[in-house]
This record gives structure tokens, sequence and C-alpha cells, in this order.
């Protein structure tokens, strides 16, 4: 017991700095603001998935009844973006969910001995990589969206042919 009342001791005695409170609000600010702008991601890309979606489902629905006519060979270009957006999507929320690790790990070193600014720099890292990732998938979806119908057309089938070959190698 006399452990315990030792150890909240302590932890008060280190968190109760109003200066060094607001330090580590200082030092969280950074990575808010990529927090913010990672939303704004995430809702853009989300967007983009909802009408990809919409779009397919809308070709998929005329094709079941015999009316897809051309549509339909779009699908397979359609459904590319759609992957696309979506690790876009996937790697934006990852991101935003190491982003608070840091934020959670920069508060938490306020009351813990061992420095932790080694796990800080490498989640800071890790979330780089995976925004990387995310906005080289949102270049590649926005640049597939503007290829005119003939371009998904072309793009379908050659997708398709190498779906071929890679079944029948």
């Amino acid at each position: 017991m006399l452990d315990m009342l030792s150890l909240a001791g302590d932890l008060i005695a280190r968190t109760s700095s109003t200066a060094r409170v607001q330090e580590i609000v200082e030092l969280s600010l950074a990575p808010v603001f990529l927090l913010a702008a990672i939303g704004a991601l995430l809702n853009v890309v989300n967007s983009r998935l909802i009408w990809i979606v919409d779009r397919v489902n809308r070709i998929e629905g005329l094709a079941e009844d015999g009316r897809g006519g051309r549509l339909v060979e779009e699908l397979p270009a359609l459904r590319r973006r759609r992957g696309w957006a979506q690790g876009a999507v996937n790697l934006s929320a990852s991101a935003a969910l190491t982003i608070c690790c840091v934020v959670a790990l920069l508060f938490i070193s306020a009351f813990v001995r061992p420095p932790l600014g080694t796990l800080v720099a490498v989640l800071w890292i890790v979330t780089m990589g995976l925004i990387i990732g995310a906005l080289l998938l949102f270049l590649l979806e926005t640049r597939a969206a503007i290829a005119s119908p003939r371009d998904r057309r072309r793009i379908s089938r050659a997708i398709l042919r190498r779906g071929a070959d890679h079944a029948s190698e």
C-alpha cells in the first residue's frame, strides 16, 4: 500500500508542473494538425470511393437486367479504381491511428520514467509511410478517373487479359 501511495505521489509530482503540461501540449500540436489534414484526405477519398461503389453497383444492376451495354466493359477499370480508393482510405485511417498513438505517448511520457522518444519517432515515421502510400493510391485513382469511356474499356480489356494470363500460368 505504501508503494502505491509513493507511486501516486511520484506521478503527481512529475505531472503537476503547468510548464511541463504546456510543453506536452505544444509538442502535440504538430501531430494534431497532421491528424486534421488526414481527416480532410479521408473525407475526399471516401467521397470518391462512395461514388465509385455506387457507379459499379448501378452498372452491375443494369447488367443483371440486360441493359448494361458497353458500360459493363468498364467494370474492371472501375473495380481497380475502387481498390485504389479503398487502399487509400485504409492507409489514411491507419495513419490517423498512429498519430493518435503519438499524441497519447507524448502525454504518457510525462507519467513514466522510461524515455519514449524512440517509440514516438518510429510511430511518426510509420505515419509518414502510411500517408505516402495513401497519397500514391489517391494519385493512381485520380489519374484513372480522367480516362475517357473508350480508355476505360481499353484498360478493362487489358486488366481482363492480364487476369486470364495469370490464371493460365
